[in-house]
């Protein structure tokens, strides 16, 4: 099932014009990539909120329809309004169903219930959450799955352990030092132990000697951090 996203032309450019379309509750855009132009565009600020709460909305390719014109496209970049984590800027990037694409796909740790080592209170370190691959548009994949339920106490995985769908490599491993590259994944380690020291109070004497002793030592002032309540606009 296709992902379809509603798009209008702008014109107007700078932090002003954005500013002005997020007061109309449209959010500024850009589609770029292939052989044509970079184009302006809005998008509804509820129709593109409601879309990525879906997480295939990040590894499909949707259709982008502006006025009577439908483009194929992927999400390349998406920024968020730093105070209020609210859309403030979507990038697309045009996709060809012939060309390979470079995208970033989430991965999905699986079998961490049927794990023993983790069943008996053992720690996942997840180092790895998402990594780069590169395939055609109609092999992209909504994420990779990490078996994990075999790991036992200090046993990792690695990139190269990774079970690709077909038509999808992960690009750092395109190089031919694959090991310089092959990055952990994730272990299974022994959870650790803080130990927290007892703190020791210091006996106040009253008996000091000279007048160090006599003057008695001075309450510190506590001083308090303000802190800056402004947020700065999320535009691009």
């Amino acid at each position: 099932m296709s992902i379809t996203v509603n798009a209008t032309l702008r014109e107007d450019q700078g932090k002003g014009a954005s500013r002005r379309l997020r007061k109309q509750e449209k959010v500024p855009s850009i589609i770029y990539g292939g052989t044509k132009a970079p184009v302006m565009l809005s998008l509804s600020i509820h129709e593109i909120t409601h879309l990525i709460e879906n997480e295939d909305t990040f590894t499909s390719v949707l259709d982008l329809v502006v006025g009577k014109n439908k483009e194929s496209v992927v999400i390349k970049d998406l920024q968020r309004h730093p105070a209020k984590n609210t859309v403030a800027h979507v990038d697309f990037l045009r996709v060809d169903a012939k060309h390979a694409l470079i995208t970033t796909t989430p991965l999905h740790f699986i079998g961490e219930e049927e794990n023993e080592a983790l069943r008996v209170g053992m720690v996942l370190n997840q180092f790895v959450v998402s990594i780069e691959i590169s395939c055609l548009p109609k092999d992209l994949p909504h994420g990779i799955d990490v078996d994990v339920s075999g790991l036992a106490v200090g046993e990792h995985l690695s990139l190269t352990d990774l079970v690709l769908p077909e038509g999808v490599v992960i690009t750092s491993l395109q190089h031919e030092d694959i090991e310089a590259h092959d990055q952990t994944i994730c272990s299974v380690t022994e959870p650790k132990v803080i130990i927290e020291e007892e703190e020791i109070e210091e006996p106040v004497d009253g008996e000091l000697e000279g007048e160090e002793g006599a003057e008695g030592a001075e309450d510190a002032e506590d001083a308090g951090d303000s802190k800056d309540d402004e947020a700065k606009d999320g535009d691009s």
